[in-house]
């Protein structure tokens, strides 16, 4: 019998094709988005030199304070302002935007929104 790919490996096939296609650069770093089914993380890499320039997730004690739960829309706001802020401390205000595979859709759009609205352009 065979088999059937689960949505996660088929995410991560996804991820692997886009990866193929976009870099983060010192110029505009990958704005990577993690979604887990209690959290949601993101990154800003700059993948020539390979460091990790900002990172927010929901775990973060200023986030983890003000939401009660880390895998809805209001916690992947909170994420996408606090990692553009940090971005923004940082000199970076152009990104390129990393979806993981993932749908452009619910906490993934609520956090690319809420980074765009905190001063990121991608």
């Amino acid at each position: 019998m065979i088999n059937k790919p689960d949505k996660n490996e088929i995410r991560r096939r996804k991820h692997v094709r886009v990866r193929k296609k976009i870099a983060g650069t010192p110029a505009r770093p990958r704005l990577c988005v993690f979604r887990s089914n209690l959290q949601m993380y993101a990154q800003i890499i700059d993948d020539t030199n390979g460091q990790t320039i900002a990172a927010a997730s929901t775990l973060d004690k200023d986030i983890k304070l003000n939401t009660s739960v880390g895998a809805n829309k209001e916690g992947a706001r909170a994420v996408g302002e606090l990692v553009a802020k940090r971005a923004i401390e940082k000199g970076v205000k152009e990104v390129v935007f990393d979806r993981s595979g993932y749908i452009y859709h619910g906490r993934v759009a609520a956090l690319a929104e809420a980074a765009r609205e905190a001063g990121l352009t991608f």
